[in-house]
């Protein structure tokens, strides 16, 4: 079936109908181009949320990332804003395919369609210009025809006339041949009319008529399919980064999976460790001792512990070492001030004067060492930041290893360059023409130079690690040789018994030995999911697809260390990497 056949007679119908389905596809871009925009400002809005939440450079929050919470939070972020990019490639996708293609070819159906409508309004024309020639002669042959009959009647009448006169007869008669002649040609030029009209209409109605109607059938056709392909690219665009999606979607959850509460509290534990030992009790010192007093007035107060130290700042923090919180200045001394003699008990012994707790520190005072300087002390002289003696036990070993490591790679580096100025010269010496061998003598004098400055420092810095190493791993101080600022209090009783000489350093020894390990042999090996600049000190740079040997495995850190074959090292992310170990 079709329209040519079938729906001749519904030109109007026709028209409406193709532009209603030029309509539909107009109406069908425009729907696809609000939800590109839609999708572009949702891709926006998540790239600026996870702009607004990702820790800057160097922050406190960037530090924090060691933890596997924290570094979760991050991954779910970027994993965010790979999706914001993929919401991206879809608006982007059905702009091209969708509403482009679809406006292109809007603008070649409507062309088409409008040649086609003015095709058939042209035989339209036509068709009732030969009508009207139709019907102009019919009306002739009709007027003619009828102006014949009264003349013929005029001719008889004046025939039968006895009035008449021969010439009136005779011109009546010629009259009435002329009008029946005048209307044959008239019928005839009707037969004539009517019969190319008969001819234009059936070429019209069976013809012209059904090609136009055929051709607007097979354009709205094409129109329908073409549309149809829209609607399945409208949902293939989204289907076809669904898999990226995916991916984006189990990186988020992987992420939330690869959280360890127990790793991350171990990991501040070793972030923090000052390898510090608990402050031992207190002793009892007996001041009472030569002073001949009435015992009301020899009742010193009660030492105040810790704890009650705490009770009286309850409501404030209390930070060992700290400056923010410091103790009053009744809490800084052990011992509470006497109380003031009472009338009573009469006026206060001359020998003890107004203080009579100053006068025992000074007798005591008398027969006590002297003691070394407290960490106040020794924060005001000059910090040896270079051995890292300003640091707690635990955490100056870390640094001066990770010295140790950064010296070593670079003792690594001038070692190979010596050996490869080394070759050249021997290339050189062996020809000539290539070069010239004295020209890599100061290269070569330098390099030496560096090598010995970093074995000179290398070899510093192990002795500062043999010796952090072999002293123990604990620090004893007293607290009641110390204030909340880390001053040392010269009238505490405890600074002035304490029977050390000023040559014994405040850190005694440590019991773990250093020792200098060998490279280690692998352990398994990984291969890189993602980039990973390795910016950070400690860590290396890897690609993604590249395979890396496993030194040491994660030990809930959430951090691989790896090596090259080239013999780089260096920790990476472990949740960047498919780890396979050695069984």
């Amino acid at each position: 079936m079709d329209w040519g056949t079938e729906l001749w007679d519904q030109y109007d119908i026709i028209d409406k109908h193709t532009q209603s389905g030029l309509d539909l596809v107009e109406k069908y871009v425009k729907f696809v181009k609000e939800r590109t925009e839609i999708e572009q400002n949702y891709a926006k809005q998540l790239r600026n949320l996870t702009k607004k939440y990702s820790p800057k450079r160097g922050s406190k929050e960037e530090q924090e990332c060691r933890f596997s919470n924290h570094q979760a939070f991050l991954d779910i972020m970027n994993e965010l804003n790979d999706y914001a990019g993929q919401r991206e490639l879809i608006a982007e996708n059905m702009m091209m395919n969708i509403c482009i293609e679809l406006t292109k070819y809007l603008q070649e159906l409507k062309q088409e369609r409008k040649m086609h409508l003015t095709e058939a309004k042209k035989a339209q024309q036509s068709l009732e210009s030969t009508y009207k020639q139709l019907d102009n002669s019919k009306k002739r042959f009709e007027r003619e025809w009828r102006e014949a009959e009264k003349a013929a009647q005029y001719a008889e009448k004046t025939d039968q006339d006895l009035n008449a006169t021969k010439a009136d007869v005779e011109k009546a008669k010629q009259q009435a041949h002329m009008r029946t002649h005048i209307a044959e040609e008239c019928k005839n030029d009707y037969a004539a009319q009517l019969q190319k009209y008969n001819k234009e209409q059936n070429n019209f109605y069976f013809t012209d008529i059904p090609v136009i109607f055929n051709r607007l059938q097979d354009m709205d056709e094409r129109r329908i399919k073409k549309l149809s392909q829209g609607y399945i690219l409208f949902a293939d665009t989204e289907r076809h980064v669904m898999p990226i999606i995916g991916k984006c979607l189990e990186g988020m959850t992987r992420a939330g999976t690869n959280v360890n509460e127990r790793n991350d509290s171990v990991v501040l534990i070793e972030q923090h460790k000052s390898g510090f030992e608990r402050p031992g009790d207190l002793d009892f010192e007996d001041y009472s001792q030569g002073i001949n007093r009435a015992s009301s007035d020899s009742s010193l107060g009660t030492p105040k512990g810790p704890l009650e130290l705490l009770g009286k700042n309850r409501n404030k923090t209390f930070r060992l070492f700290n400056k923010k919180s410091k103790l009053p200045s009744s809490a800084l001394s052990p011992f509470s001030t006497p109380p003031t003699p009472s009338p009573a008990n009469g006026p206060p012994s001359p020998k003890f004067g107004r203080d009579p707790l100053s006068y025992c520190l000074k007798e005591i005072n008398k027969t006590v060492k002297p003691r070394i300087s407290s960490f106040r002390t020794l924060k005001k002289t000059s910090v040896d930041s270079e051995s890292f003696t300003h640091l707690p036990p635990e955490q100056r070993r870390k640094r001066l290893q990770q010295k140790i490591d950064d010296i070593s790679k670079e003792l690594q580096k001038e070692i190979d360059q010596s050996e490869a100025l080394g070759k050249m010269k021997d290339v050189y010496e062996k020809n000539p023409q290539m070069g010239d061998p004295a020209s890599l003598a100061p290269q070569i004098t330098q390099t030496a130079q560096n090598m010995d400055r970093l074995r000179g420092e290398l070899n510093k810095y192990e002795g500062w690690l043999t010796e952090a190493g072999g002293r123990g791993d604990t620090i004893r101080y007293s607290t009641h040789s110390l204030n909340n600022n880390g001053a040392h209090n010269p009238n505490s009783p405890g600074a002035l018994l304490d029977e050390t000489d000023n040559s014994q350093a405040i850190y005694t020894e440590f019991d773990d030995e250093f020792e200098e390990e060998d490279l280690a042999a692998p352990i398994g090996q990984c291969t890189a999911l993602y980039n990973f600049p390795g910016s950070s000190e400690g860590t290396i740079s890897m690609q993604e697809g590249e395979v890396l040997s496993v030194v040491e495995e994660d030990k809930g850190d959430g951090w691989t260390r790896v090596r090259r074959n080239n013999g780089d090292e260096g920790y990476i992310p472990t949740s960047y990497a498919t780890i396979k170990l050695n069984k």
